[in-house]
């Protein structure tokens, strides 16, 4: 069943709940709604009632212009405050960065998990970043959702087949183009935030695929460190694309 909860600022927040036991909020990156993770809950249940939803603007969760992230983490505490007040929480690419924020703003977190958080750590690349959003931006802004889908997918380093165009799943993604910018705002200049990471002392867990490009290791590195209490992992064999089976054992492990 889906339920809703009001923002501060009017925004209303969808959300579903399934299982049994203390709360777990799985955050989706850019691109996801509250069914995206649907593959990994069947593997949480049994131990957490776990919670999915649509981020402003997404599903059946409304949206309230401009957008910041100040916005967002008022999302996310309006969420903890309707399951209890606080919550262990799994955030995934964009969706670990807008937990991090969350946490370091005090929202009730007790332990948190982050399968790359998309930051770069090399210098010089915050240039070629901000070219890349600018570009999405005004592909948004001039109204082709569908090329600032595909330039997204492209610079992620997916590799892009016309193809895609013609799936059954196309042109849902195309619905949430209009978030992208969202993600690309979240993740601000592409550099660790390290001195409002430092706000966070509940336990946190950076996770990268150890098949991903060596970015996702470098900011998983970044961010355990940046955080009070903090340490890495890698799932063997993943890519950013992370298999729900594979992970799902050491979220077990770690909101246990």
């Amino acid at each position: 069943m889906v339920e809703k909860v009001q923002s501060t600022d009017g925004t209303t927040i969808a959300y579903e709940t399934a299982g049994s036991g203390p709360p777990l909020i799985l955050v989706g990156g850019a691109l996801n709604t509250r069914q995206s993770p649907g593959g990994l809950v069947p593997l949480l249940v049994e131990d957490f009632t776990v919670v999915t939803y649509d981020r402003r603007g997404r599903g059946e969760s409304t949206d309230t212009p401009p957008y910041a992230v100040e916005r967002e983490v008022e999302d996310f505490s309006a969420l903890v405050a309707a399951v209890g007040g606080s919550a262990v929480v799994y955030g995934h690419s964009s969706g670990g960065i807008l937990a991090l924020e969350a946490a370091a703003a005090g929202v009730g977190i007790s332990r948190l998990a982050a399968y790359e958080p998309p930051y770069l750590t090399t210098p010089g690349g915050d240039v070629l970043w901000q070219v890349f959003v600018d570009k999405v931006q005004a592909l948004v802004d001039e109204g082709h959702p569908d090329l600032a889908v595909e330039e997204f997918i492209r610079h992620t380093g997916a590799d892009f087949d016309a193809g895609m165009k013609q799936s059954p799943w196309w042109p849902s993604l195309v619905a949430l183009a209009r978030t992208l910018p969202y993600d690309l705002t979240l993740t601000g200049d592409n550099i660790v935030p390290v001195q409002r990471l430092g706000r966070i002392s509940a336990p946190t867990l950076a996770l990268y695929g150890g098949a991903s490009a060596a970015w996702a290791q470098a900011s998983a590195s970044a961010v355990a460190m940046a955080v009070q209490n903090g340490r890495q992992d890698v799932i063997e064999g993943q890519e950013h694309a992370v298999a729900p089976e594979t992970v799902a054992p050491t979220l077990l492990e770690f909101f246990r």
